[in-house]
């Protein structure tokens, strides 16, 4: 009778233990929302880390063999990740993959010549709310013994995700419709326009691959000093030299960094609504009156 009890223990906590799902995640907001909704019920690994470029980003082998192994890969999509199909090819992962910004409807913007989707939807917290959403039914399909938990994070992560949104709408109203104009390093910052009237402005497009030619920076530097905009503003993934230069050239003042495309490594801003949080203080600390 005890060595039956203990067999049966024993069949007991192999199911209990089973493997947690493995998710690949693209970039490093991505993985933190996707942290956020899994907890201790998922293995996480991500492709590109805090303060990286993923318009830069050069898959490895080591990165192939990752989605070999990986039951669900979760990306951006919209573009944002060019490398991405190449690297599922390549992997021959038979893993489940899913963008997280299905449903969004995308702005739309010029490009070399051509009107793409401007893929840096997070920037917007009602699109990160479909992004939490989208995760979680993601997690819940491919996990379905443990959606119960993945839908108690999701609701969690969304309370305080609509508090800042809260929070966020009654700051911006205080901002003079004339101090509106911010100029970044590169167009990644649409979507928070889009949402609190905010018009941004930069030398370099949705990507960071092509730099502005020196017509465009003077051309970006006249507009700067024609409409009297008070501040410009650095990024994490890019060097400050080219923002600095033209800051100086015509009489504005850096104010600050903001992250676009990628966390900090460490710090308030190594979450997606710490990153939020820094760039409305550090935005708001430029434009208030």
């Amino acid at each position: 009778m005890r060595a039956l009890i203990a067999c049966l223990l024993l069949l007991l906590s192999n199911v209990t233990a089973a493997e947690p799902l493995k998710v690949v995640t693209s970039f490093s907001i991505l993985a933190d929302l996707t942290r956020a909704v899994g907890g201790e019920h998922i293995q996480l690994t991500n492709l590109v880390g805090a303060d990286q470029d993923a318009h830069h980003f050069e898959p490895s082998p080591a990165d192939a063999r990752l989605l070999q192994h990986s039951d669900l890969v979760i990306s951006n999509g919209l573009g944002f990740e060019p490398w991405l199909a190449r690297l599922l090819a390549s992997s021959e992962s038979k893993a489940a993959h899913i963008e997280a910004t299905r449903g969004i409807v995308p702005l739309m913007t010029d490009e070399d010549g051509q009107r793409v989707p401007d893929p840096h939807a997070w920037q917007s917290l009602t699109n990160a709310e479909l992004y939490v959403r989208n995760i979680a039914a993601a997690l819940s399909q491919h996990d379905p013994a443990n959606a119960r938990h993945y839908t108690a994070n999701r609701d969690a992560y969304l309370r305080q995700l609509h508090v800042l949104l809260q929070q966020a709408t009654q700051r911006f109203a205080n901002v003079p419709a004339s101090q509106r104009t911010i100029v970044t390093s590169h167009d990644a910052f649409g979507y928070l326009g889009q949402a609190w009237q905010l018009r941004f402005i930069a030398p370099q497009g949705l990507t960071t691959h092509d730099e502005p030619s020196a017509a465009e920076v003077a051309a970006l530097i006249r507009q700067i000093r024609q409409q009297g905009v008070r501040a410009v503003f650095v990024e994490n993934i890019r060097d400050p030299r080219l923002i600095e230069q033209i800051a100086e050239e015509a009489g504005a003042s850096v104010g600050g960094t903001l992250y676009s495309d990628a966390l900090a490594a460490e710090g308030p801003a190594s979450s997606y609504l710490g990153m939020f949080r820094h760039n409305l203080d550090t935005l708001l600390a430029a434009l208030a009156p």
